[in-house]
C-alpha cells in the first residue's frame, strides 16, 4: 500500500524504474525463459503475432521490457493461399520498446476506471438505475439496467450490436437507446455494450467525452504520454480488413482503431480505441498495486482500488487461468484484448505481466490464448517468496 506523504496528507507511491529481477524478487531464469517464449510467438512462417512486447515487474521494479518481431510486416493479406503477404524486408517497421499497440479490450478497463472515480466523486451511484442518468435510453430504464451490471457483465445486453452498419451516428445512437436486454439481467453474458452504454452514462454525467475523462483522470497525471484514443500513426499495424472474415472493407490498418464498431463511432468507444505501449500499462498495473497512486499523482483511493478489484471485478476479469496461468487463484485481476493484448496484476505478490502483440497482422484467426497463460505461468514461478 501507498504511504502518506508528509504535510499534505495525499497518498503517494514510489515510481515505477527499470532495475534487475533480482532487485524485484524475481528468479532471472525464469524470466529469460518467459521473454525466449515471446520471442518463439514471432518467428515462422505463421508466427502467434507478427511482433510483440512483453513487460513484467513487481513491486516499484520493472524487471523486463523486452521486443520482437514486426509493427509491419505483411502488405495485404490474400485469402488464395490463406497466407500475408510479406513486405520487402527494407520497408517493414520493427517492434521497439516504444511501439504503440492497439488495446482493444483493455480499453474498457480504463473505462471502468473512469466510472469508479465518478463513484468516489459521488457524482455516479453504482447501484444506480442507467435511467435516471440516461433517461432518453428507454430500453435500459424500462429493465432497471444498473451501473454495477454494467461494469460486471449482468446486464443481459447481447455481446455486440453492428453499429459499423448504421447509416450515421444518429442512427447508431438510436438502436443504442432501444436495445433491451435479451438475458436474464444477473447473470454474466460478456458485451461490449455494458461499456458503450457506461460510457454514455459518464458523458452525460460529466459533459466530456471519454477520451477528455481518460486523459485528465488517467493517463495525464500518471505520465503516461503514448495511451491515447487514435488515431496512432506509429502504432503496430492490425489487419487487413475484408469480408468475409471482417465486417467491413477498410483494407490494412495501421494507427487506426481495430474494432469496427470503435472505428464507426469515431474512434472513441468505452470497449475499444485506446493506444498504448508496454511502459504506460507498467505504470497502469503498478498504480493499481499501490493502491490508486503513482508517485505524487493519484487517480482513486484505496478503497475505491479495492471496489474495482474486488470480486466480482468491475470491468476486470479476475482468476481465469485461461489466460492468466498459474498467476489465477488468489484474486489476480486483468483482461485480454482481440488483438493480441493482455494486462494481468497479482495483488497477493504484488507482480504485473503485460504483453502487447498484434495476433491479427495480417488477418483475424481463432484466437490461442495458450501464450498468454504460458507468460503468466512463468512470471508465477518466477516470484521469490
Amino acid at each position: 500500500m501507498p504511504a502518506l506523504r508528509q504535510g499534505g496528507g495525499q497518498l503517494s507511491a514510489p515510481r515505477l524504474r527499470l532495475d534487475t529481477p533480482e532487485r524485484a524478487g524475481l528468479d532471472p531464469g525464469q524470466l529469460r525463459r518467459a521473454v525466449a517464449q515471446v520471442r518463439g510467438l514471432t518467428t515462422g512462417e505463421r508466427p502467434w503475432a507478427a511482433g510483440a512486447v512483453v513487460a513484467v515487474g513487481r513491486g516499484p521494479v520493472l524487471a523486463v521490457e523486452e521486443a520482437a518481431g514486426w509493427a509491419v510486416r505483411y502488405a495485404s493479406y490474400d485469402p488464395r493461399t490463406d497466407t500475408g503477404v510479406e513486405l520487402p524486408a527494407a520497408s517493414r517497421v520493427p517492434v521497439t520498446v516504444d511501439t504503440p499497440f492497439d488495446l482493444a479490450s483493455l480499453t474498457k478497463l480504463f473505462t471502468a476506471v473512469a466510472a469508479v472515480q465518478q463513484i468516489e466523486r459521488g457524482t455516479l451511484g453504482i447501484d444506480a438505475e442507467v435511467g435516471a442518468y440516461l433517461p432518453d435510453f428507454r430500453a435500459a430504464a424500462r429493465h432497471h439496467v444498473t451501473v454495477r451490471q454494467l461494469l460486471t457483465h449482468t446486464s443481459g445486453l447481447r455481446p455486440e450490436l453492428p453499429l459499423y452498419d448504421c447509416a450515421d451516428g444518429e442512427e447508431r445512437l438510436r438502436r443504442l437507446r432501444a436495445e433491451p436486454p435479451v438475458g436474464v439481467p444477473g447473470t454474466y453474458c460478456y458485451s461490449d455494450l455494458n461499456m458503450l452504454l457506461l460510457q454514455q452514462v459518464l458523458e452525460r454525467i460529466t459533459g466530456r467525452g471519454l477520451d477528455v475523462l481518460v486523459r485528465d483522470g488517467i493517463t495525464r497525471p500518471l505520465g503516461m504520454t503514448a495511451t491515447r484514443f487514435g488515431p496512432c500513426p506509429d502504432a503496430a499495424a492490425t489487419e487487413d480488413q475484408r469480408r468475409p472474415w471482417a465486417k467491413v472493407d477498410r483494407g490494412m490498418l495501421r494507427g487506426v482503431v481495430h474494432d469496427e464498431n470503435a472505428w464507426a463511432l469515431g474512434g472513441v468507444a468505452g470497449h475499444a480505441g485506446l493506444f498504448s505501449t508496454g511502459r504506460d500499462l507498467a505504470v497502469f498495473c503498478r498504480t493499481l498495486l499501490a493502491g490508486g497512486s503513482h508517485g505524487p499523482a493519484r487517480i482513486l483511493g484505496p478503497d475505491f482500488v479495492e471496489l474495482l478489484l474486488a470480486a466480482p471485478g468491475l470491468g476486470f476479469a479476475l482468476d481465469q487461468p485461461w489466460f492468466m496461468g498459474e498467476l489465477a487463484g488468489r484474486g489476480a485481476a486483468g483482461h485480454t484484448g482481440f488483438t493480441g493484448t493482455m494486462l494481468v496484476l497479482d495483488r497477493a505478490t504484488d507482480t504485473f505481466a503485460v504483453l502487447l502483440a498484434n495476433t491479427v497482422h495480417p488477418r483475424r484467426r481463432a484466437p490461442d490464448n495458450r501464450p498468454r497463460a504460458a507468460l503468466c505461468t512463468r512470471v508465477a514461478r518466477a516470484v521469490r517468496v
